[in-house]
């Protein structure tokens, strides 16, 4: 569980977003959209793809990336991307149906033979030592787990995208694009609440966010995951706060020399969320007038 500090500092920051973004929709499209490249290539890293930033940037703009890069990667970024711009866009409600959609949509041209359904028959999955659901029960286990989101209150909202998150990469419903799809799933759990995206990243992605999927499979316990949310939430929620209600953004590490801090105590409070610090480009950066 999170501790009720957090839980306070969370609710805090979500009414002052709420208040800061009132009557700036067009500020808070703008801002999705020059996160969407960063978005993409993050979650296709934390899949081992090569695309740097760069590269990513490039490939959206309809360019090829400066190096030589597997087509196959291309691609990816692309669907990708195009999944991400119908979460923007689209208000479809999530259901089984979207999944299956997005799932089409991500695949598209890369795996047509596997796309916009679940593995079954013999179509088992193996993720180093987690062996995926039964294929012959993966559609019923998803469905179980979406009627779940939907109706369990026991949770409270947050709580209850960390679980399906978690729960949804233990069932390993695709032959491939699990982890982008539910990553993608996370973010549209949080549009139906009223919050922003969050991007997780691939920089430690071994002891930051495999170990919590690989904690809930042993334990049936998310609260890493939740943990981890939070965290990613009050950083998106700092940044559109800054972005739309500072004169300018500076990087944590100017802001640490003029407080009078060493940079690597500002980057631990980033991290936890201590101070309003959040990613642009992979860099922690603070809103100027922030003391």
């Amino acid at each position: 569980m999170i501790n009720r500090v957090t839980w306070d500092r969370l609710e805090a920051v979500i009414a002052d977003y709420r208040a800061t973004v009132e009557g700036h929709p067009e500020a808070l499209a703008q801002i999705a959209r020059a996160e969407l490249a960063e978005s993409v290539q993050q979650s296709n890293a934390i899949e081992n793809s090569t695309l740097t930033l760069d590269d990513t940037e490039r490939i959206l703009a309809g360019l090829m990336p400066a190096a030589r890069r597997d087509l196959r990667e291309v691609y990816e970024a692309k669907n990708l991307a195009a999944v991400t711009e119908s979460l923007m866009t689209d208000r479809e409600p999530f259901s089984v149906d979207l999944i299956l959609r997005w799932h089409s949509m991500l695949l598209a041209g890369i795996r047509d033979d596997v796309a916009g359904r679940f593995r079954h028959a013999d179509e088992w999955v193996r993720v180093g030592a987690h062996l995926g659901a039964n294929p012959a029960f993966v559609a019923d286990l998803v469905a179980d787990a979406v009627t779940r989101f939907h109706d369990d209150a026991s949770m409270a909202p947050l709580e209850r995208i960390a679980w399906f998150h978690c729960e949804f990469e233990v069932i390993h419903p695709f032959v491939d694009g699990n982890g982008r799809i539910g990553r993608m799933l996370i973010n549209k759990q949080l549009q139906v609440i009223g919050l922003p995206p969050v991007i997780v990243r691939a920089r430690n992605r071994r002891v930051d966010y495999y170990s919590l999927l690989a904690q809930y499979a042993k334990s049936s316990s998310h609260d890493g995951m939740t943990r981890l949310l939070a965290l990613l939430v009050l950083e998106s929620l700092h940044k559109r706060i800054a972005l739309i209600s500072s004169r300018r953004v500076i990087p944590l590490a100017d802001w640490a020399r003029a407080a009078g801090i060493s940079g690597a105590a500002a980057a631990n409070k980033a991290k936890r969320q201590t101070i309003p610090a959040f990613r642009m480009r992979d860099r922690w950066m603070v809103a100027e007038d922030y003391r």
